[in-house]
């Protein structure tokens, strides 16, 4: 994808527009999504959003016993144990998945861990690429065979203005000359748009579309490292732990952009795009002061393709790129 593409397509939603109101109208009876995550957060809400219009939903967790708990009550959904740190428990997930033999119509990236203490997952790598990034190309790809079964699946996957702070830093991707937990959150960021790029290049000719989206500055459990005093530093929150900052939207407004990119007709036959407010992003030195639109760095197709062939190299699997 190039910059040129990346221009609005005047959709009719916007900022303040919830999943609800994006899934208006639009039937996804007897289509099955997969949202990683989808018990806390914007996840729940996307979860919720889908459940409601019909979508049979299936929530891969890290906390079955929490997830369970959190979706009881929202018909239409399932709940199976992953952990996208863990490479066999991706591959536990998917080999039992396929196992069941169904075709999978959406598949929504969104877990992730943000602005964490320097942690490694895996073999040693810096653990919010690894989790946010490397954890689900490796899911994505094992399910390669349920994404083309029905002719072809959407594919998504949460990014962030966090993508702003930095490319991706391929002379020290895991951080090993010093760790920056926000340097490393743009790094997985930035990295899950190089994905969708190149995903969609890949697999476009076999259905699977895929985009990236910011979803929003939200208050969820994703800031559960930071300390309140860094919040109320950044105006997020006000001293008594009460939102101030007042373009941060509602959970319920934050997973709007993921289901306009899972499931709005006004995206179809295109892909490989980044997404904010409901709409395609401009690239950032075009875009509006405050919206943060998508750098240069995040959608080029060199690095997309580099960035893939060093997922595959680390995980060992690489589906798409193979055919």
């Amino acid at each position: 994808m190039t910059r040129h593409q990346q221009r609005p397509l005047g959709s009719p939603f916007g900022h303040d527009s919830t999943a609800s109101e994006v899934l208006s109208g639009v039937d996804l009876g007897g289509r099955l999504a997969v949202v990683t995550g989808g018990y806390s957060g914007i996840g729940l809400e996307t979860t919720r959003a889908l459940a409601g219009a019909g979508a049979h939903v299936l929530v891969p967790a890290r906390r079955p016993g929490a997830a369970r708990e959190a979706l009881a009550g929202i018909e239409g959904t399932e709940v199976a144990a992953l952990d996208l740190g863990d490479l066999d428990s991706v591959r536990a997930f998917a080999d039992e998945f396929l196992g069941s033999g169904r075709p999978i119509d959406l598949l929504i990236n969104n877990a992730g861990i943000m602005a964490c203490p320097e942690t490694r997952v895996g073999p040693g790598w810096e653990a919010q690429f690894g989790t946010n990034h490397l954890g689900h190309h490796a899911l994505t790809n094992l399910l390669r065979p349920a994404l083309v079964a029905d002719g072809g699946a959407r594919v998504v996957a949460l990014s962030s203005a966090g993508h702003l702070r930095s490319g991706i830093r391929w002379d020290d991707i895991d951080f090993r000359e010093g760790y920056d937990k926000w340097k490393a959150y743009g790094q997985a960021k930035t990295a899950n748009v190089l994905f969708a790029v190149q995903l969609d290049a890949l697999a476009a000719e076999d259905g699977v579309r895929a985009f990236a989206l910011h979803p929003g500055g939200i208050l969820t459990p994703l800031q559960r490292h930071l300390e309140r005093q860094e919040m109320v530093d950044k105006g997020w929150i006000d001293e008594r732990g009460e939102l101030a900052e007042p373009a941060f939207k509602t959970p319920e407004q934050g997973a709007a952009t993921t289901v306009f990119a899972a499931a709005s007709p006004l995206l179809d036959g295109l892909g490989g795009l980044y997404l904010e407010d409901c709409e395609v992003a401009l690239p950032a030195d075009e875009a509006p002061e405050g919206s943060g639109g998508v750098e240069d760095w995040a959608i080029d197709p060199e690095q997309a393709a580099r960035l893939w062939a060093l997922s595959a190299q680390r995980t060992g699997i690489d589906t798409f790129g193979r055919g």
